[in-house]
């Protein structure tokens, strides 16, 4: 959303929570920002403070540099979350890499799996959650481990 040209490696040296979405999304994007917010809002403020959001969108076509602003104003997301939109083949590759699987629908919406991933300080992936309910515990304790481990 910073209409920057970023590359996953700059990510590394801390964990990251990592989802894809698409800014159009009516449903399970918000239950996912919503996830992960609250995974934020129970870390330690020392923790919460040097972690990393990263949302990749789906919808290469209408999710602009312009539309990721957008929905970070609309969703008042701080400096930790990034925003990113890639190439199709490079969304595809992405998606595959953290075992996200979606489509296109006629309408233009996608439907996609729900997934937040932690990539350890290494870019390795390190927990996921699956679905839209539950799990939070699990995906905080694993952040914080991770982040402790940090030098």
């Amino acid at each position: 959303d910073a209409g920057n040209e970023r590359q996953l490696t700059e990510l590394r040296g801390q964990p990251v929570l990592m989802a894809m979405f698409f800014a159009q999304c009516g449903y399970a994007c918000p239950l996912l920002v919503r996830d992960m917010k609250l995974v934020i809002e129970g870390m330690p403020a020392e923790v919460a403070k040097d972690l990393r959001v990263l949302m990749v969108t789906f919808d290469t076509d209408r999710d602009s540099v312009d539309a990721l602003r957008a929905y970070r104003e609309t969703n008042d997301l701080d400096e930790r979350w990034e925003l990113w939109r890639a190439s199709p083949a490079d969304t595809r590759t992405y998606a595959m890499v953290v075992g996200v699987q979606y489509r296109q629908e006629p309408s233009g919406d996608f439907s996609h799996s729900n997934l937040i991933t932690l990539r350890d300080k290494d870019g390795v992936i390190a927990h996921r959650r699956s679905g839209l309910q539950g799990g939070l515990e699990g995906l905080g304790e694993a952040t914080v481990r991770f982040a402790e481990m940090t030098p």
